[in-house]
């Protein structure tokens, strides 16, 4: 039996910050994308674009596990500020930027998603625009 879903569309307000965790960039999964998705990339500029949505796509993906979402409608507005060395901790946060109830059973949640470093300095951010079920 599957647990239920926690996190519907009143469940988030305009102007939350919500958590998506941490992750560390490896050096050995490092090692093994730039293999296969970078070649000619080198791991001494860090990781490249790719891996850094990656990264956050894991997040996101973990953090909505348990959410009412039943559908990510657009991923915009990508921003990658810089890219991070191997051994790097990140941490993601999402920030709800609006809400949009459509029709009874239904609602948008615009949400803008950022990765730090472990100074706080930006690495990655994006929107998003998501479908969740209202109660």
């Amino acid at each position: 039996m599957s647990e239920p879903l926690h996190v519907h569309f009143e469940d988030l307000g305009v102007g939350e910050v919500v958590a998506l965790g941490a992750c560390a960039v490896d050096a050995a999964a490092l090692d093994l994308f730039v293999e296969r998705f970078s070649p000619g990339w080198d791991v001494a500029y860090g990781a490249p674009d790719a891996m850094v949505y990656a990264l956050w796509s894991r997040l996101f993906s973990d953090k909505a596990a348990g959410w009412a979402q039943s559908k990510v409608l657009a991923v915009d507005g990508l921003r990658f500020a810089r890219n991070p060395p191997a051994g790097e901790l990140m941490r993601g946060r999402m920030t709800v930027m609006g809400k949009d109830p459509v029709g009874d059973e239904k609602g948008i949640v615009i949400a803008q998603h950022d990765l730090l470093d472990e100074a706080g300095r930006l690495i990655f951010s994006c929107l998003t625009r998501a479908v969740f079920v209202r109660r």
